[in-house]
């Protein structure tokens, strides 16, 4: 199998799957809702972030390889972020290459420690099993990146709306940089959620 990374559309060439979210999609992400309410004024259907991605099977021994494609820009002084996820298998790892822009990857535990890798090209980041994860563009341009993981992980993207969100939240510093920001409204997850979560889903069944 032949696939090619495209860095300046952001696509993996020859993928067979592609989804799209628009800013119509991302309600309730952002901490300024009157900024993000003006934002849909105009933009509502507009591509926020799209994924392509080549899906060989749904084994752990098979890998799922993609490339996510973020554009530029921020709800007031929040950069645009993906929603996030961790894995409904949660003890499968993720990597992130960087192919063109600049970014973060948030990243927090259940027991809610906030680790951030810096993304840009030719970077590689290494999400561990059992980390919550969400991309964040603080450039001016799109951030592609590629990434793979094996194909039996699944996605929890509840897992941050229960708890109020992240932990942090990426911000403009004001000075043409970024910091990041305590989530008021983060709620911390019980033992047994945490535990729920190391236990996996076939424990639960």
């Amino acid at each position: 199998m032949s696939l090619a990374v495209d860095p300046e559309r952001g696509r993996l060439l020859g993928a067979e799957q592609r989804y799209a979210k628009s800013f119509g999609d991302l309600a309730g992400l952002y901490a300024d809702r009157t900024a993000f309410e003006a934002l849909l004024a105009s933009r509502r259907d507009e591509i926020a972030y799209e994924v392509t991605a080549y899906v060989p099977g749904d084994r752990v021994n098979d890998l799922i390889v993609g490339v996510t494609r973020m554009v530029p820009g921020r709800v007031g002084r929040e950069f645009f972020m993906t929603r996030g996820h961790i894995h409904a298998r949660a003890d499968r790892p993720e990597i992130y290459h960087g192919q063109s822009g600049h970014g973060l990857m948030l990243m927090e535990s259940p027991a809610g420690e906030i680790r951030i890798a810096k993304i840009g090209p030719g970077s590689l980041c290494y999400v561990p099993p059992f980390w919550i994860h969400r991309s964040v563009n603080i450039g001016d341009t799109d951030l592609v990146m590629l990434f793979a993981y094996p194909a039996d992980s699944g996605q929890d993207y509840g897992i941050i709306e229960r708890s109020g969100g992240m932990r942090v939240r990426i911000m403009a510093d004001g000075r043409g940089g970024w910091t990041q920001e305590p989530n008021p409204h983060w709620r911390p997850r019980s033992a047994a959620e945490i535990a729920r979560i190391h236990a996996g889903p076939e424990a639960a069944a």
